[in-house]
């Protein structure tokens, strides 16, 4: 039998960390992918829980009395060669649970197969010590969600099975395919039936479609095919599978535990919950695979065309990510107290004190009002115990959403010049309320610093948010919307700004789509990959 060998490029960014050294050999073994394939089964059965899907940009369902913030989709967890995987993994999406808190699942393998459990609501919620004990085995996967969707939440929580000709696999997916809707219309054309809406579900049919001999090449196979954003971990037979696309849009890191288990995770936080030492990220278009009973790891990447840098998104520094983490190679706290020390330098205002809206506002807000000279002190208290959902009293009580998750300190505010600091404004809906609330509790004046410019566009990869016309930003001037909320002054931080954070190189591997309009992944490069012919049946 003939074979055709293709090899990419081993690093196609330059990385603070890169990936062990792999023999020769050990490489040539991953990249060789037969151009002569085995005939596949045409029989796909799932094991369904995984995320809804959209293409487009992932539009929020939000209604007037819920955050008034982007959402990301959903946090993962792989872990390999530890005899509490499950367990672990239990852990590492509790420190995830801020990237998705409406379904939670894991996956553990043991003599068994492949073992799921999920449910809807927060990890612990889903999972009890009973639960726990059912998941025996030294390898796991886990997924934490967001969604908007509510009468189908049940079915598209991950992690979810597929079986095929070559046996069964789980996979936990974070980000958002723009090439969905063309990749399945060919697959359907050609006999594929989708039980879900889920763009998770594309995954497991390219693979189980594709020709190679083993998982591992059809993994690859299906990757190639995929354009957009993707962290996503694979588990079947005694390996675990991380990839993250060329792109790199979505973080993705590896760490290890002292008895040797690998771990792969969305943040650095979760890793650290479970004394895993963090080692680098995974490389953008890079596929890992931890194989084994020695629990070695050997790399390969993608052979499609790789752009010329990574477009990390900006929002994990920004929002997402939990201060303790490292994404993308920096820590997230000393990145946002740079975002506040610029902002009081290219905004300054006269104040008497600085406050944050919290969470994610709050070491921002640190920066800006140690750059300023002045008190930061803590003017808002947010309640962790609401829910997005509330049981209203009769007699209807103004901005009673807000109000229930934070809550002025008038001792603080009280004929006070007050700076807010914010991470974002999306439709102003509840910047208007925070400003309301302010000055009922007494504040003189206030000034409203966000720590982002202003979003103007709608995210593509992965990120739920409004459609472009519904973000405040993209219908009005930092005026009218100053007007609009009601307060004194109203000032962004600049794009340019934001780019000197990251320096003149480094700047270049984020992408500020929602800031620009400007998207790495146009709709021509989506239309053509839709055009490639699929492998057939």
């Amino acid at each position: 039998m003939a074979f055709c060998v293709e090899i990419s490029s081993l690093f196609p960014f330059s990385q603070s960390a890169k990936p062990k050294k792999i023999s020769q050999t050990t490489l040539i073994q991953c990249f060789i992918k037969p151009c002569l394939r085995p005939q596949v089964s045409k029989t796909l059965s799932f094991s369904v829980s995984c995320r809804r899907s959209t293409l487009s940009p992932v539009f929020s369902s939000l209604v007037a009395n819920e955050d008034d913030k982007p959402h990301e989709e959903c946090g993962v967890v792989g872990i390999h060669g530890d005899p509490e995987a499950s367990r672990l993994s239990y852990l590492a999406l509790h420190a995830l649970q801020h990237r998705g808190q409406e379904g939670a699942g894991i996956v553990a393998v043991n003599q068994k197969g492949l073992e799921s459990i999920t449910g809807v609501g927060l990890v612990s919620e889903v999972f009890t010590e009973s639960k726990l004990n059912s998941l025996p085995g030294e390898i796991a996967i886990g997924h934490v969600r967001y969604s908007t969707s509510g009468s189908s939440m049940l079915k598209n929580v991950q992690p979810f099975i597929a079986t095929c000709k070559l046996g069964s696999l789980a996979v936990a997916h974070n980000g958002n395919f723009l090439n969905y809707k063309q990749l399945k219309r060919k697959l359907e054309e050609k006999g594929s039936i989708f039980i879900t809406s889920s763009d998770t579900e594309l995954v497991l049919h390219l693979i189980a479609k594709s020709k190679a001999k083993t998982f591992v090449l059809r993994i690859l196979d299906a990757c190639e095919k995929l354009r957009g954003a993707f962290s996503m971990v694979f588990v079947f037979e005694d390996k675990l599978i991380a990839v993250r696309d060329p792109f790199g849009f979505r973080p993705l890191v590896m760490g290890r535990r002292s008895n040797g288990a690998v771990v792969f995770a969305s943040e650095t936080c979760a890793l650290d919950l479970i004394d895993a030492r963090y080692e680098r990220e995974v490389c953008p278009g890079e596929i890992v695979v931890v194989d084994g009973g020695d629990v070695k790891e050997s790399s390969m990447f993608m052979v499609i065309s790789h752009p010329d840098q990574p477009k990390q998104c900006v929002f994990e520094h920004g929002y997402f990510s939990q201060p303790n983490s490292i994404v993308f190679g920096r820590s997230v706290y000393e990145t946002r107290r740079m975002y506040g020390e610029i902002l009081a330098t290219v905004a300054p205002v006269e104040c008497d004190v600085v406050i944050a809206v919290p969470d994610s506002g709050t070491v921002a807000a640190l920066g800006y009002a140690a750059k300023a000279g002045v008190p930061f002190q803590i003017g808002l208290l947010r309640s962790h115990y609401s829910k997005r959902t509330f049981i209203e009293p009769t007699q209807k009580i103004r901005d009673f959403a807000v109000k229930a998750k934070l809550s002025p300190v008038r001792s603080v505010l009280e004929g006070k010049r007050v700076v807010v600091v914010d991470d974002s404004i999306v439709r102003g809906t509840t910047s208007l309320k925070i400003v309301r609330m302010l000055r009922d509790a007494g504040a003189k004046e206030v000034h409203m610093r966000i720590a982002l410019p202003p979003m103007i566009a709608s995210c593509y990869y992965g990120v739920d948010t409004p459609r472009s016309q519904e973000l405040i930003s993209s219908k009005m001037s930092v005026e009218k919307i100053s007007k609009h909320i009601n307060c004194d002054s109203l000032a962004f931080l600049p794009l340019d700004s934001l780019k000197q954070v990251y320096g003149p190189v480094e700047s270049h591997s984020y992408c500020y789509a929602c800031f620009t309009g400007k998207y790495p992944v146009t709709e021509e490069e989506e239309d053509n990959t839709a055009d490639k012919e699929l492998t057939p049946l």
